[in-house]
This record gives C-alpha cells, sequence and structure tokens, in this order.
C-alpha cells in the first residue's frame, strides 16, 4: 500500500509541481486571443469553458487504455506502478500539453500540420498518411471490443454486425455534427461516470483492505507468465500505452486547442487530462494485480480468459461496487472506447481537411472527407481482433515518439530546455524500434539483436539531433 500511496501522491506532485515549469518553458501569454475566437465556425472552432473540455479531453484519449491496458500491464507486477507514474509525468503529460500548446500557437491545426512545420515536407507527407491510417485503425478497434461486448448483453437478434452498424451510425454523427451538438453534451457526463467509478474502486481498495504489491529491489522483476516471450523491456511500455503516453492523445489535443478560451487553460486541460488518466490507470493496476490474491493470480485468470482485460474488468466491478458498480463497468467497457473511437474518426477528417485545405462549414465538405474513411473502417472490423490490437499499440507508440522529436525540434529552435522531451523522445525511439524488431507481429529477432539493434537507434537518433540543433543555430544565431 505504501508504493501505491506513494505513486499517487507523485502524480499529484507532478501536476502541481512539473506541469508549473512546463508551463513556464512554454511561456503562455494569457492576453493573446486563441483559435477558439479568432477562427471560430460554429463546427470544430468553438468556445468551451474549460471544465467541460477537460472532461471531452479526458474521455477522448481515455478509451480502453488506463483500463484494459493497466490490468494487462499489471501481469508484469509493481514495475507496473514505476512506468505509469514516470511515464504520465515525464513523457505522457509533456507529450499531450504541448501538442495542444503548438495547435494552439498554430491556428489550431492538426498534430501532423505541426511535425511537419517542425520536423520538414518529408515527415509530415509520412505523417498524415500514417496518422490517418492509425485514426482509422483506432476507429475499428473501439468499434469490435463494445460491439461484442454488447451483442452479449442484449436478445440474438441484435448480434455483433448489429451493434457494429449501430456504432458507426453514431460514429457518423458525431463526427460530422458540430462539436457541441454531440460530443460537448454527453462526454462530460461519461467522463465524470469514469472518474466516479476509479474513485469508488480506490475507496474500496483502502476499505477492504487489499494488499498491494510493494515496489522494491526483490520485486523488481518479471511477474508475467510468458516471461521470455513478454519481457518488461519493451513489452510493459508498449501494453501500458494510454495510461503513461500516447501518440493517440497527440491527435486529441488539437481538437480541443480548438475550444480552448485562454492559453492558461492548456496546463489544466492537457496536462491535467493525462494525469487524471495516470491516476486511473495507477488505481486499476493495483487492484488487478491483489483482487485475486496476487500478481501470479492475476497471471492465471488472464491465462484462463486468454488474455481478456474485459472479463477481470467486470469480476472486479461488480464484486466490489454491485449493480451500480456493474452499470459503471459497462459505461467504462463499452462507452469509453466508443467515445474515443468517435473522435479518432473526427481527428482523421481534420487531418485530411488540413491536408487539402477543405473548408468543414458545409456539411457536404464533411461528407466527402468521412464516407471513404468509414469505408477503410468497416473493412477493418472484419480483420481479426487481436492483429488490428497489436498494430494498434505499436504504431501508437510510434506515434508518440515522432511527436516528442517534432517537439523536441521546437523547443531547440526556440531556445528553450528541449531536454524535458529529449530524453522521452530518446527512451520511446528504443521502446518502439526493440518491439517492432523483437514482437512477432515485427521481425521476430532475438531478445540480444533486438536490444542492440534498438539502442543503436536511438544513439543515432541522438547524435542526429545534435547535429541538426548546431547547424541550425548556425544558420540562425541567437542575436537573428
Amino acid at each position: 500500500m505504501i508504493t501505491f500511496v506513494l505513486s499517487l501522491l507523485v502524480l499529484l506532485l507532478g501536476y502541481l509541481f512539473y506541469s508549473k515549469i512546463i508551463e513556464r518553458i512554454e511561456g503562455i501569454d494569457s492576453t493573446r486571443e486563441t483559435p477558439a475566437f479568432s477562427m471560430k465556425d460554429g463546427v470544430d472552432y468553438m468556445p468551451m469553458p474549460w471544465w467541460r473540455i477537460f472532461l471531452i479531453q479526458f474521455l477522448n484519449i481515455a478509451g480502453l487504455g488506463p483500463i484494459f491496458g493497466a490490468v494487462a500491464g499489471a501481469m508484469w507486477g509493481p514495475v507496473a506502478f514505476l512506468w505509469i507514474v514516470l511515464g504520465s509525468v515525464f513523457a505522457g503529460a509533456v507529450h499531450d500539453y504541448f501538442s495542444g500548446m503548438l495547435s494552439i500557437k498554430h491556428k489550431g491545426l492538426s498534430i501532423t500540420e505541426i511535425v511537419g512545420i517542425y520536423m520538414g515536407v518529408g515527415t509530415k507527407q509520412f505523417m498524415r498518411g500514417f496518422t490517418v491510417l492509425l485514426m482509422v485503425v483506432v476507429g475499428a478497434v473501439f468499434i469490435m471490443g463494445p460491439a461484442k461486448i454488447l451483442s452479449g448483453l442484449t436478445p440474438e437478434f441484435a448480434s455483433m454486425t448489429f451493434w457494429v452498424w449501430i456504432v458507426f451510425f453514431y460514429y457518423l454523427l458525431a463526427t460530422m455534427l458540430p462539436i457541441d451538438k454531440v460530443i460537448g453534451r454527453i462526454y462530460p457526463v461519461f467522463g465524470g461516470a469514469l472518474v466516479f467509478m476509479a474513485i469508488g474502486l480506490l475507496i474500496a481498495l483502502f476499505v477492504k483492505g487489499y494488499h498491494i504489491p510493494e515496489l522494491n529491489l526483490s520485486s523488481i522483476h518479471n511477474y508475467h507468465a510468458d516471461s521470455e516471450k513478454f519481457p518488461i523491456f519493451p513489452m510493459l511500455f508498449i501494453t501500458i500505452a494510454c495510461g503513461a503516453i500516447s501518440g493517440f492523445h497527440a491527435t486529441q489535443s488539437p481538437l480541443m486547442a480548438r475550444c480552448v478560451t485562454n492559453e492558461k487553460f492548456g496546463r489544466r486541460v492537457f496536462y491535467g487530462a493525462m494525469i487524471t488518466e495516470g491516476v486511473v490507470a495507477l488505481i486499476w493496476a493495483a487492484i488487478s494485480m491483489s483482487f485475486f490474491g496476487g500478481v501470479r493470480e492475476l497471471n492465471d485468470v488472464m491465462t484462463a480468459n486468454s488474455g481478456n482485460a474485459a472479463f477481470v474488468v467486470n469480476e472486479i466491478s461488480n464484486s466490489l461496487l454491485g449493480k451500480f458498480g456493474g452499470f459503471l463497468a459497462l459505461l467504462g467497457v463499452v462507452a469509453a472506447p466508443i467515445t474515443s473511437g468517435d473522435t479518432a474518426f473526427r481527428s482523421a477528417r481534420l487531418i485530411v481537411a488540413d491536408f487539402l485545405n477543405y473548408k468543414q462549414e458545409p456539411i457536404k465538405n464533411r461528407l466527402f472527407v468521412s464516407i471513404p474513411l468509414f469505408a477503410i473502417g468497416f473493412f477493418l472490423t472484419q480483420i481479426d481482433f487481436s492483429i488490428i490490437w497489436r498494430y494498434f499499440a505499436w504504431s501508437n507508440q510510434t506515434l508518440a515518439m515522432i511527436v516528442l522529436w517534432a517537439i523536441t525540434v521546437y523547443l531547440a529552435q526556440e531556445r528553450k530546455l528541449y531536454w524535458i522531451t529529449l530524453i522521452p523522445a530518446v527512451f520511446m525511439t528504443a521502446v518502439t524500434t526493440t518491439y517492432l524488431l523483437f514482437a512477432p507481429e515485427g521481425f521476430s529477432l532475438s531478445k540480444d539483436i533486438s536490444y542492440s539493434l534498438g539502442g543503436l537507434f536511438s544513439v543515432l537518433s541522438l547524435i542526429g539531433f545534435f547535429v541538426y540543433r548546431n547547424n541550425y543555430f548556425k544558420r540562425i544565431p541567437l542575436n537573428t
């Protein structure tokens, strides 16, 4: 319990103190007009109160990540606490904050366009295709899971295909309509429900006196049932994504950047939402490690249920929170991914619209962009879920790595303290490249070769950055 309490405290202190350091480095101007006013269009650019934006942002970035990812990540043991806390404070929240603030700085541009500004046209073109594909994959992933659950809770006529079409119809509405019509109204309710569920589980942890494993020198080892196939590095850092750092968040922050009314709210909305998600992930990881009797018992349960985290979530929620808890679990398992999927498609629409310079006020323009995206998404729902999920997990963290490098270049160009994102960028480069080399859906190389090549690529990336920085400073000296 000591480790868990200290972890919660570090997350809180990270928001109270480290976020202010990050804000000071960025240098906000509370008198500067934001895109919500300067580019108001009644569809995507629309002023909204910060607390509503915070709840929407929290639900946008949550999805299945802080719940399913944390449950699966708990299989590695207490070391998961370390990644959730340090990842959230020093990587994920920093990544989300700058993604949002740079979008505000650049008139609400999508993350693909922002990356292009700082990393060149070639990278921008790659990011456009890569990010749109990721958004459509996210939408497909977050349709299949909820549709399968709903089909098991409803009469026989309501098959999985039936629910896929229902969810798609909702996605179309949420993607096409002005942001205040659907997203702005129902998201705060679902976001509040997720927070309430997490608080309920937190109280249950203390009241029922569950033994949460402590993090110490003797417990920092791999508890995973298949430790050879799933080493802590890089597998844990890919599995716990949204609960620590996630590239998907960088695609969502610009949505809210178009609604923020003052730059001073950026810290609350972007950094704060990630810390809140880290708290949710921490709670789920802790209760997963303790509810069944320990980490090894959790591994037994997950193995017996083919790694189905939904079983663990439902079992815990129904046992600790009763019937109302079961209802909240349904919101967490069904509503959260659906409400991340619809904003994924909305992000894809805006990225394509930005690329084509295609105004989105007329509804026919939104239809022209959205229909092909939904067609691709429906095709992906016909592919095996486990395959789609693994590729989503890797591409998600790869996007986070690219965005961190873009932010680092921005900070270097502005003569600001770039080390705050350089270190996470190098680390995530090692994670994503090693995973690609080692994982069965990648090149399936040996651990030693994967680690060596992943480390080499990270070092080369670091050297490349310093070469770029030095050349940039020679071209553009400080006094210009």
